[in-house]
């Protein structure tokens, strides 16, 4: 296990990440010039590929052990009314996924993956980020080793999701701290919030700009002040993708915006985690272009659970399939391009 002690630790690592195996990149690319194929005629399945292999430090990538994670919070800022259902929902919706009886347990059944949920001290919810920091450095970092933690070595890719109620309130504040701009332009209505509560969501998110400004140019202090233990916790996930070589696949606007202080801390902080779809949830699609990120899929989707994520694993499994089962000119008898 791996503990950060201090946020200080937590941003040594993330100064010091560790670069990708270019030339397990480069040996899947040769590879696919050799397939039964124009070149480049697989698109993005190809440099997928090439992703896998890159992040995974194997020239011919593999999906054996395939993870979804989805991390659990709940949020004093819900107490501002920001949103339409009670934080009482986050514990009957992780006793839903226990029961199979949610979307991502048959998403992730049908992309052949382990799915794991980790609940993060539901009954104490963080503290309303909106009057008070959301976590102390103890809290903030209990939840980060948490999801560190998490991440099996073994693990060929993982897809991290979220549930917790509020929590779009709080990866709109902290979009808002790393990008710029407020709840205008970050705010969506998460579960379903109405005209008047969207107004109150975004001005809820305004106010803690306002109140939190003296930290948030640090991204992980931005992270602690104004995210949520679930954010934190997909932030840790992330990390620990990077240092065990565990390629790691991005849901919607919540948790790209939880790992989205990676990226800010240490540049190319995310090139081994894709987005893996554009959520409809207002400001998701900024977000991403914002990290310089195409993402995967784009169905106007919205669920959280790591739902989009899940979608995307077959996608990657298809390319994994053709690069892996396809016959090369020289095997199959096929003339070359002359």
């Amino acid at each position: 296990m791996t503990t950060f002690a201090t946020i200080d630790d937590l941003a040594a690592a993330c100064r010091s990440l560790p670069d990708g195996d270019e030339t397990a990149a480069a040996a899947v690319r040769a590879r696919q010039e050799q397939l039964t194929k124009p070149p480049g005629s697989l698109g993005e399945l190809e440099s997928l590929v090439a992703w896998l292999a890159r992040w995974q430090g194997h020239p011919m990538p593999r999906l054996d052990r395939v993870e979804v994670l989805v991390f659990a919070g709940n949020h004093g800022v819900v107490a501002q009314g920001v949103s339409p259902y009670p934080s009482a929902v986050t514990v009957q919706m992780v006793a839903n996924f226990a029961h199979g009886g949610a979307a991502i347990n048959q998403l992730a059944k049908n992309a052949g993956a382990a799915l794991r949920v980790i609940p993060l001290d539901l009954d104490h919810p963080t503290a309303d980020f909106s009057v008070a920091p959301a976590m102390d450095e103890a809290e903030f970092l209990a939840a980060v080793n948490a999801g560190y933690d998490a991440v099996s070595a073994d693990a060929d890719l993982i897809a991290l999701g979220e549930m917790g109620i509020g929590n779009t309130t709080a990866a709109a504040a902290l979009a808002g701290a790393i990008f710029g701009g407020g709840g205008e332009r970050w705010a969506g209505r998460g579960t379903g919030i109405d005209d008047v509560g969207l107004a109150r969501k975004r001005a809820v998110i305004d106010a803690a700009l306002a109140l939190h400004a003296g930290v948030l140019a640090n991204p992980l202090r931005a992270a602690m002040t104004l995210g949520g233990r679930e954010l934190a916790a997909i932030l840790g996930a992330t990390l620990a993708g990077r240092f065990k070589k565990v390629p790691v696949l991005l849901d919607g606007f919540v948790c790209t915006a939880a790992a989205a202080p990676l990226a800010a801390a240490a540049a190319g902080g995310l090139d081994h985690a894709r987005v893996a779809h554009c959520s409809a949830e207002n400001g998701h699609r900024a977000l991403v272009a914002a990290l310089g990120q195409t993402p995967l899929l784009d169905l106007g989707m919205r669920l959280g659970e790591a739902s989009g994520a899940a979608v995307a694993i077959p996608i990657l499994r298809a390319a994994l399939a053709c690069h892996t089962g396809m016959a090369t000119f020289a095997e199959a008898g096929v003339a070359g391009k002359a």
